[in-house]
């Protein structure tokens, strides 16, 4: 859903490991983000993916702590679910000089603490010997960097890149540097605490003296410098710490918490809660939840939208937040190399060297046909929740803006019914949540041509227009408002007709550029429910067809029946389970008055997420049959350390008290 990829796949994201690989550590502050080893060391190989990105760039490629050139012998690490600190725990292999055991393993205790905070990875190394006798040993550095576009690892050949920049080498800090083609320096400025005893611009040495029972401190910041102007923030270790504990306290007051008498659930959600807090950055316009770490570190208009619209009736700030960023983006002038035209909503943004070269097409791109719509149902919901009349008359604007880009622009033929064209030749092909280019298919397996008219689309359109005829009451638009409903009376009597396919039970996924249906069984109808637009005669056969074990896995509903001719459960909008779609499923069908359904997919959702690493929601997992596989499985192609769809989920809870929720 948040995978940015071409119509080639060029740009798509692929895993170096399985979803929830237990031997990956993921810290994230705001623009910031570290890929680590269990370690917590970034170390070269695999796919490559391992760093310290900011703001799109990769400031480290290389960071790793060995003990006598040796790396130490690992024990343990965590991340508890409430931190932002990467504990490891660690001791020394056998030191031997000359054949001869000096240290035996196991004599050194060493615990290593790292954490984010504005930019700057800190790093404090403890080191205790538990021996009877001193240890004199060497404690080395290992640093390089690249500065590696987020895209580059990803895949993405360049055919030239920048120059290094000659490096600043001393005791006390190494500074690393990059001029980019894009004409920008970018410097990684390492510094350390007691400065080296040997130092290159590689690795750097401290020398290590212990008496028994004696123990010693080393600290070493890694700051991302993205501009030659940026002064190098020197705060030490422990006051970093208070401010980034501060900063958690604080964000974490604004949010409501749920428990329950059960304590698995509980920890369920503190997880989810957990992981939505790092997942939220807050930008000039307030808290924006970033769509997933660790590709997706940055802003994406449909993830953010769903997942305000999900985490409204604890924390409406958060669309507060929202709603203003995305006002303050949206879209006012046609620009085909975009896919963007005035009044469109943001699908993503995107800051580094390839970006600003536009040797990637998403800068600032607006390949989304469902963000508009969304934009106008979050201020809606919004309104409902929280009453702020005045924050929606700022808002109400760019919701006029929305409401003439799905009328001029999104229904550019003018039958009722708002579709996608991609305009952008680098853009996506399939511009709806499924956006793989497999996604939108005939029942014959064959790709639908655009222009494309995506059910759950006309749904979200549906909503829109209720959710601004109620703006337009509360702002006294009386007229205005009557012309919205009317709008969507006409719209949900037309989709009717139009979608409905009376032998398969359930909603064409799309009509295709000849206004032919997608005749296939998806969970995109099941999106219908959540917003509205099904006839209520149709509900119950709709979630008959949902509930059925050829879209209900037994884990959740697949986004493909396995019945279709492009079935696959391990294909990722052709088969796979997505707990977002999950949710969204369940809120309409509680909508509708349902109550066993709605329960069996909490219950499902529940159950999966006992077995992924840290409890936590993935993105999406495969779609095999339950009673096939004693744990669901996992996706290679997810985005699978922490993603805003699966955190905000588990957190939603599918919560039948939200009137108005809907990745990422």
């Amino acid at each position: 859903m948040n995978d940015g990829a071409g119509s080639a796949g060029v740009y798509h994201v692929l895993a170096a490991s399985p979803p929830g690989d237990a031997r990956t550590r993921v810290l994230k502050h705001a623009d910031t983000f570290a890929v680590l080893d269990h370690y917590g060391d970034i170390v070269p190989g695999g796919l490559g993916e391992e760093g310290l990105y900011h703001e799109g760039t990769r400031f480290l490629s290389r960071f790793a702590l060995t003990l006598e050139m040796r790396r130490p012998f690992f024990l343990s690490s965590r991340i508890p679910a409430q931190s932002n600190e990467l504990t490891t725990v660690l001791t020394n292999p056998d030191l031997s000089t000359d054949g001869r055991l000096r240290v035996q393993m196991g004599t050194l205790h060493v615990i290593v603490k790292k954490f984010l905070w504005q930019g700057v990875l800190y790093q404090r190394v403890r080191i205790a010997n538990h021996g009877l006798e001193p240890v004199v040993s060497t404690l080395e550095w290992h640093y390089g960097t690249d500065f590696a576009d987020i895209f580059e690892v990803r895949g993405v050949t360049r055919l030239a890149r920048g120059r290094d920049l000659p490096a600043e080498v001393a005791s006390s800090h190494v500074v690393l540097g990059y001029r980019g083609l894009d004409g920008v320096d970018r410097r990684t400025r390492l510094d350390f605490e007691p400065p080296l005893t040997d130092v290159t611009d590689s690795h750097g040495r401290h020398t290590l003296a212990l008496q028994p029972r004696d123990e010693r401190v080393f600290e070493l910041s890694a700051t991302c410098q993205p501009t030659a102007a940026q002064s190098p923030r020197l705060v030490a270790f422990s006051a970093a710490r208070d401010a980034a504990d501060a900063d958690l306290r604080q964000s974490g007051t604004t949010c409501g918490r749920a428990r329950t008498s059960n304590q698995r659930i509980n920890r369920w959600l503190a997880r989810a809660s957990a992981d939505l807090q790092m997942l939220t950055t807050m930008l000039p316009t307030g808290p924006y939840p970033y769509a997933g770490v660790p590709w997706f570190n940055t802003p994406f208009g449909r993830d953010g939208l769903v997942t305000a619209l999900q985490c409204l009736w604890l924390n409406p700030a958060l669309a507060r937040g929202v709603l203003t960023y995305l006002a303050s983006t949206q879209a006012t002038d046609v620009r085909p190399e975009d896919d963007a035209q005035p009044g469109k909503i943001l699908h993503e943004t995107r800051l580094g060297e390839l970006a600003a070269l536009r040797e990637i097409p998403f800068g600032r791109y607006y390949g989304s046909v469902d963000s508009t719509p969304l934009f106008v149902m979050l201020a809606g919901a919004y309104w409902e929740r929280t009453g702020d009349l005045a924050r929606i008359r700022s808002f109400w604007p760019a919701v006029c803006a929305a409401l003439e880009w799905i009328d001029r622009y999104g229904d550019a033929d003018g039958d009722g019914f708002v579709e996608y064209q991609r305009q952008s030749e680098t853009g996506l092909l399939h511009q709806g949540w499924k956006d793989a280019d497999d996604a939108i298919v005939h029942a014959d397996g064959t790709i639908a041509e655009g222009p494309v008219a995506l059910c759950e689309v006309q749904g979200y359109v549906y909503a829109a227009r209720l959710a601004a005829a109620s703006l337009a009451t509360a702002l006294g638009l009386s007229t205005r408002a009557d012309a919205l409903l009317q709008q969507a009376a006409t719209l949900k009597a037309a989709f009717d007709r139009a979608f409905w396919c009376e032998d398969l039970d359930t909603y064409a996924l799309a009509l295709d550029g000849r206004k032919r249906p997608c005749r296939v069984r998806s969970s995109n109808a099941g999106q219908c429910l959540f917003s509205g637009i099904v006839d209520a005669a149709r509900a119950e056969t709709l979630a008959r067809t949902l509930m059925g074990v050829e879209s209900f896995s037994g884990w959740g509903i697949r986004t493909l029946a396995a019945t279709e001719r492009r079935y696959n459960p391990m294909g990722y909008h052709t088969g796979a389970v997505w707990p977002h779609d999950n949710a969204l499923i369940a809120q309409g069908l509680a909508m509708y008055g349902f109550r066993r359904e709605p329960s069996r997919l909490f219950q499902a959702m529940f159950q999966a997420g006992l077995h992924f690493d840290l409890q936590r929601m993935p993105e999406l997992f495969c779609g095999f049959p339950r009673n096939a596989a004693e744990s669901p499985v996992p996706c290679s192609c997810c985005c699978r350390r922490a993603s805003a769809y699966g955190s905000m989920a588990a957190r939603h809870g599918f919560c039948s008290r939200n009137r108005r929720c809907p990745q990422a």
